[in-house]
């Protein structure tokens, strides 16, 4: 294999993501999601929404939510960035 390996189509640009997990993020924890949106909502989960850069910063916050215990839900990308995406 010669070249340079790349992300499929998307995956390595600026994307807006909605991560819903199980049960309520207390306020302290809450800054240690800079940057993005945490909304407590009344069916006992928390709604983490915000742009991340690529991947690689999606995974490192996958790996905060499973350190502090929490079942992650669902993972859904709202839009990414890239011009050449529908």
């Amino acid at each position: 294999m010669n070249g340079k390996h790349s992300w499929p189509t998307g995956l390595d640009e600026p994307a807006r993501y909605e991560i819903r997990i199980d049960g309520h993020i207390d306020a302290e924890w809450a800054d240690w999601f800079e940057g993005l949106t945490v909304t407590i909502d009344t069916d006992g989960t928390t709604l983490l929404s915000g742009l991340l850069a690529d991947q690689a910063a999606l995974h490192g916050l996958l790996r905060k939510v499973g350190s502090l215990g929490m079942t992650l839900l669902s993972i859904n990308v709202v839009s990414t960035l890239d011009p050449n995406r529908d």
